[in-house]
């Protein structure tokens, strides 16, 4: 886990940065004579203004900053008002669950907005907060964005030297069609789920059973991602209680020590929520632990009661995601593979068109489109080489299509760093290659309406360029990986692969 690729140490920057941007908010709290819950409100707020705003460009990531408030101020106050009447206060967060994941139709900004709209109402619950203490949870979150505000883009502004690449669209559709419409429908029944059974359990504490719910849902696209992510929760909800009773409980709300350790659990939290969902949840849960220990409420059975809520929460998404319109996961999959073999033959056009002298044809963003495509194919594909997975013939399959999509990269990597270079050339070898690369995408997926072809016109150049070569290398081993992907792409995902 701590030892996972980190190109450039951008994970280590951004959580770093992250326990710069809480800590000054919570610093700014308390210079303002907040009380503790505001100041708690303010921190959380901080973290998630950090953790969810995720556009491509820092104007976008500060435009979707500044409307947070927009999504949150509203919901504080209507979850404020309802807090003394359940029934009134189920229909308006379910309200509020559906139109968080209704939103992330609209990209990064609707992604972030619904993740803050739906936290401010979980934070209000977890703190108890009623109508009179509105104003300050008003105060703490403004001061909170505007500290997070002044250390993401003034102070400390990572993406300015290092833009991060766009996300992916989510996957298209009309109606109930469109996988995040589906999904919407699916967390509110869970969500609606989480709230019963989650009262059943605790008057209390139920709302950690609609948290857990709801950031199940939270990245997932198919009905396996979301149980798959579901148990990772759960796993990462018991490490973090057993830590919990080693160290939550001993400190007791000590005020320093508790700040220390709050502030590594946010790293941890930043740090770990790529490569592993498991060991972002055990932050999640000791930093919970410690609030719960600086407001003196922590026991043992709290943290009982913690896992009780997180396993009844991984229950109502289950049910949500395979009984209310599913998407499979080989649907899902499915398309993603399409948009990932599609990319693969833009790239190879347009480095085919560069390297026949077009210099306004970068491959470039392509290939990187091409790694964040191939990311979300192995998210997709995640449930399938899951070590529990029981289906042994399809984790084979999904093994062997990461493989070989990976192979592609590499060939295109290449073969974008050899158009790059301006003493390339290349020979009519080139545009039979190239045919041939775009005839074998063609097999396994069909064409998209106005695609562009390749054309490349024969240049005079030496006829065993060194650059024409190195093109050619990478050329015939993307055509050599789209031809094995036949077998584990064009098949039945239930039949067993024949060795080539």
């Amino acid at each position: 886990m701590f030892v996972a690729p980190d190109p450039g140490r951008l994970r280590l920057r951004v959580s770093a940065r992250a326990v710069l941007g809480v800590s000054l908010a919570v610093a700014a709290a308390e210079l303002a004579g907040l009380s503790l819950v505001a100041s708690i409100t303010g921190g959380l707020a901080a973290l998630l203004a950090l953790f969810t705003v995720g556009d491509p460009t820092v104007r976008r990531q500060a435009v979707t900053t500044a409307l947070l408030p927009a999504a949150g101020f509203p919901v504080l106050a209507l979850a404020t008002t309802l807090h003394g009447l359940p029934p009134l206060r189920a229909a308006a967060w379910l309200a509020v669950v559906f139109c968080g994941v209704y939103a992330r139709r609209w990209g990064p900004r609707g992604h972030a907005l619904g993740i803050f709209a739906f936290m401010m109402f979980f934070v209000t619950q977890f703190l108890h907060a009623v109508p009179a203490q509105l104003p300050e949870l008003y105060g703490a979150v403004a001061l909170a964005l505007a500290a997070t505000s002044a250390v993401r883009f003034g102070l400390w502004c990572i993406e300015r030297r290092m833009p991060p690449p766009a996300a992916p669209a989510p996957l298209p559709g009309r109606g109930l069609a469109r996988p995040t419409t589906r999904q919407a429908f699916q967390a509110t029944v869970a969500c609606g789920v989480a709230i019963a059974a989650g009262l059943l359990i605790s008057p209390d504490r139920w709302y950690w059973a609609v948290g857990t719910a709801w950031w199940i849902f939270v990245n997932t696209a198919s009905r396996g991602e979301t149980l798959v992510r579901g148990f990772r929760r759960v796993v990462g909800t018991v490490t973090g209680i057993a830590a919990g009773l080693l160290i939550a409980i001993p400190i007791a709300g000590a005020p320093a020590p508790t700040a220390a350790l709050v502030a590594v659990c946010v790293f941890g939290i930043f740090y770990t929520a790529a490569p592993s969902y498991s060991w972002m949840m055990f932050f999640v849960t000791v930093m919970a632990g410690l609030l719960y220990g600086l407001l003196g409420v922590l026991h043992p059975g709290l943290l009982l009661l913690r896992f009780q809520e997180t396993a009844v929460g991984a229950l109502g998404a289950a049910l949500g995601v395979a009984l209310i319109l599913p998407v499979s996961t080989h649907g899902a999959t499915d398309a993603w593979i399409r948009r990932a073999l599609h990319c693969v033959h833009g790239c190879t056009t347009t480095a085919a068109r560069r390297l026949a002298g077009d210099e306004q044809a970068d491959p470039a963003p392509l290939a990187a489109e091409l790694e964040l495509l191939l990311g979300r194919v192995r998210h997709s594909l995640a449930p399938l080489v899951h070590p529990l997975s029981p289906l042994r013939a399809r984790k084979a399959r999904a093994r062997q299509v990461i493989g070989l999509l990976d192979d592609c990269a590499r060939a295109v990597r290449g073969l974008a760093t050899v158009a790059a270079d301006p003493d390339a050339s290349h020979d009519a070898r080139l545009a039979a290659a190239c045919a041939r690369v775009e005839a074998a995408v063609h097999a396994l997926v069909p064409p998209v309406t106005g695609q562009a072809k390749a054309h490349i016109v024969s240049v005079p150049a030496p006829r065993h360029h060194p650059g024409a070569e190195a093109a050619l290398t990478h050329l015939h081993g993307l055509e050599r990986a789209l031809e094995d992907l036949a077998a584990p792409l064009c098949t039945s995902p239930r039949a067993p692969l024949v060795p080539a």
